[in-house]
């Protein structure tokens, strides 16, 4: 049986991806509501053009509580020039526009978290549409994808560019030398807990150099992690061949430090909930057997509390944010140190 022709997407670019020059424009969703019959879902984008060469898709809030992502890219949106690129920028500031105005991870029309929507469907919700239009539109065009994260309101991660481990050695390659041209404080050679329906699954899958980061998080940008994410951003240009403005990379003073997560061994989840108590800040060393958290039971005095300790040696690197924590919530990944 030959597989079912997907439908069109319905989202129509205000802009031409093929002109030269800087356009600023939307990518438009139909999107019939109780206050706007005819309404759309106007999700910003800025095209920089400039000849033939590669093309580079940079975007931000895809979850939308993650700030540093959508601070650097608006501004590089504003900033960036015609005559310092060789080839093609496409910047999404705030991939999952409804969510970043409403400052929450998942949106708050479907409640769809975009990050676990690929490659989405062009007849499903606004989410779905969404991740569809960048599945079958947007990475076609594209030779490097780079997607900016940051922890949002319940984590708080050590800033590090990351990739990961792919079947594609050379392309695995690529990717990792895009993180090294990133030059956050650390790099990763990341593990995901919960990879189905991921825009990086989706991108590495049909190729692409693909680099994400994690910047910081408790649901706001700090000055430290939005310079890290602007430098990152333009060095990574710099690396592709696509932005020269006659500048080396911005290295930072000390050399990225390499951090791997080789196993579910990394992760400790909440067994209880209650009032968390960190023993352990971020980027400190940790052993194998040193206490990470406690959590106090709330619901009445005189109860110990349970205590979550490292399973293998190397750094906090991520932590659980909030004061309260639920039973299940990730509250602590340790990532090793590559010597």
């Amino acid at each position: 049986m030959a597989p079912v022709a997907l439908a069109p997407s319905p989202i129509t670019p205000t802009v031409d991806f093929d002109r030269d020059g800087v356009q600023h424009g939307f990518l438009r969703l139909p999107y019939s509501r109780d206050d706007s019959a005819w309404g759309s879902v106007m999700i910003p984008l800025t095209v920089v053009r400039n000849g033939s060469g590669p093309t580079a898709l940079l975007t931000g809030a895809n979850h939308g509580d993650e700030y540093e992502g959508a601070v650097a890219l608006f501004d590089l949106a504003q900033t960036l020039t015609a005559d310092r690129v060789a080839g093609r920028v496409i910047i999404v500031p705030a991939m999952n526009y409804p969510a970043f105005q409403a400052g929450t991870r998942t949106s708050p029309i479907d409640k769809g978290n975009l990050n676990r929507s690929f490659p989405g469907r062009p007849d499903g919700t606004v989410t779905q549409k969404i991740a569809d239009y960048f599945t079958r539109e947007l990475l076609p065009l594209t030779d490097l994808v780079m997607d900016i994260h940051s922890g949002g309101r319940t984590l708080d991660f050590v800033p590090f560019a990351a990739a990961h481990i792919l079947p594609d050695k050379d392309q695995e390659a690529r990717c990792f030398a895009a993180v090294a041209a990133f030059a956050a404080p650390f790099s990763m050679r990341m593990l995901e807990i919960d990879a189905v329906g991921m825009y990086d699954t989706t991108a590495e899958e049909l190729g692409k150099t693909f680099v994400t980061t994690e910047l910081g998080g408790g649901g706001t940008g700090r000055a430290e992690t939005i310079a890290i994410a602007k430098r990152g951003v333009r060095n990574v240009l710099r690396h592709a061949g696509i932005l020269t403005d006659g500048q080396s990379p911005d290295r930072q003073a000390e050399a990225s430090r390499w951090l791997d997560m080789p196993s579910g061994d990394c992760f400790r989840f909440a067994e209880d909930s209650g009032l968390i108590e960190a023993c352990v800040d971020l980027g400190q060393p940790v052993r194998a057997g040193d206490l990470l958290a406690r959590i106090h039971p709330i619901g009445r005095t005189g109860l110990a509390p349970a205590e979550y300790r490292a399973a293998l040696d190397g750094i906090l690197a991520a932590r659980h944010f909030p004061g309260l924590v639920k039973a299940g919530d990730c509250i602590a990944v340790v990532g090793t140190v590559e010597s």
